[in-house]
């Protein structure tokens, strides 16, 4: 199972799939579809027969039950999504495989001078004479979410391949643009036809999530006026140093850099600007939601004030929700997760029950009639250069779905 999970995944994040958050067609990037169409082929070459591809970028895909007839269990379903963060490029050409890791820091690129830390990055010495695979620097791994794409397709060879593992009716999904937010839109729960669902789509082994934030954008449009500097005097309007009064005017103890835990934050992720006009864009997040409703109404209100001072229009505010927080919508069903907290003490893992700090999929689903808590994928520094994934959780969180689907077809 180990080779084959590490034949497929370092094949997935081979294909360029980082999704536009500017963009408005959905895929948001047509290269997302290239490694929906491998995936669709994988899962007809398995044998799966009830496979599509919608025009919306989703795959969709059902492994019939194979319990005694008559037998009735929950149909539960696996998602994953296809697409990479656009927070560093995400083409993957020369990802580094650290066999036997000896526990100390890793040189992630000598040229760059970029090294992974064990004083930086303390869980490291837990993967001691683990498979370690790790970027050279120069792309994120796309981990996230290609680990999620691969132990869900090798647990369904696997079932394919051994027709003696009872399962009831099992439904895969994969999804596009669920870094930039929209990655159910346009998501047919009823044709997906689970009872239940669940994201893989975690970070570091044991994970197990069944609360997320709240999420909201922040897109603020900042108009100055430019005039030649050596006659500005009472006339020049520099955006950029409105732009800037307004940053500071946020709470610096809330930037994502201070918090952890439950703690929410104001995270300014872009900042483009002239003396003319500047654009900044944040996202918002707790996972309370009046401390959620909160936050929006600083910025709501700190762009009155700067309105006020500075003249009517100076500021516009696009704010939109993007998703909540899917507890109160998965705790009515909690048996789902003491399956999932089974099925991990059954594969020797310790579950870890904590809240995700961002979103995913399974949180909106959630809200859309479909319950679906996270599991694990294994990958750690998700976005970025140091991304790197240990083998060995992604065979164990291989063995969870598993184990999941055992539990689910024992049902009475």
């Amino acid at each position: 199972m180990k080779e084959k999970i590490l034949e497929r995944f370092l094949r997935y994040i081979a294909i360029e799939t980082t999704s536009d958050p500017e963009s408005n067609s959905q895929p948001s990037t047509s290269n997302q579809l290239d490694l929906s169409r491998l995936l669709v082929r994988e899962l007809q070459d398995m044998g799966v027969k009830d496979v599509t591809l919608d025009e919306h970028g989703y795959v969709m895909a059902t492994i019939k039950s194979n319990l005694p007839a008559g037998t009735k269990v929950p149909v539960i379903g696996f998602i994953a999504h296809v697409d990479s963060a656009p927070d560093a490029p995400g083409k993957v050409t020369n990802p580094q495989i650290l066999k036997n890791y000896d526990g100390k820091d890793i040189v992630i690129n000598k040229e760059k001078g970029m090294i992974m830390k064990v004083e930086e990055f303390p869980e490291l010495p837990d993967y001691k004479g683990q498979t370690l695979i790790t970027t050279d620097g120069t792309t994120l791994l796309g981990a996230d979410d290609k680990a999620g794409i691969a132990e869900i397709m090798t647990a369904a060879d696997y079932i394919m391949s051994n027709p003696t593992f009872l399962h009831g009716e099992i439904k895969i999904g994969f999804t596009p643009d669920e870094e930039i937010g929209r990655g159910v839109d346009k998501f047919d729960v009823k044709r997906f036809g689970a009872q239940y669902a669940y994201t893989l789509d975690g970070g570091q082994i044991g994970e197990l999530e069944y609360e997320n934030f709240n999420a909201a954008s922040a897109k603020i449009y900042v108009q100055g006026r430019n005039i030649h500097p050596g006659y500005a005097k009472d006339k020049m309007v520099n955006a950029i140093i409105l732009a800037t009064e307004f940053n500071s005017l946020l709470p610096v103890e809330q930037r994502p850099e201070f918090t952890q835990h439950y703690e929410g934050f104001n995270h300014i992720i872009r900042f483009d600007g002239t003396v003319e006009e500047a654009t900044i864009q944040y996202i918002i997040r707790d996972l309370d939601f009046e401390k959620f409703e909160q936050k929006k109404s600083l910025i709501e209100e700190s762009i009155t004030y700067m309105n006020k001072k500075y003249g009517e229009g100076r500021f516009r505010l696009e704010l939109k929700d993007q998703y909540f927080n899917m507890r109160k919508q998965v705790e009515p069903h909690y048996h789902i997760v003491e399956k999932a907290v089974k099925a991990m003490e059954m594969a020797g893992i310790t579950p870890l029950i904590k809240p995700i700090r961002g979103g995913t999929d399974g949180a909106r689903l959630s809200f859309m009639g479909l319950p679906c808590p996270n599991i694990f994928a294994g990958g750690h520094n998700f976005h970025g250069r140091y991304e790197y994934i240990p083998l060995e959780s992604m065979v164990k969180a291989t063995e969870v779905i598993l184990n999941v689907i055992k539990l689910y077809s024992q049902e009475k």
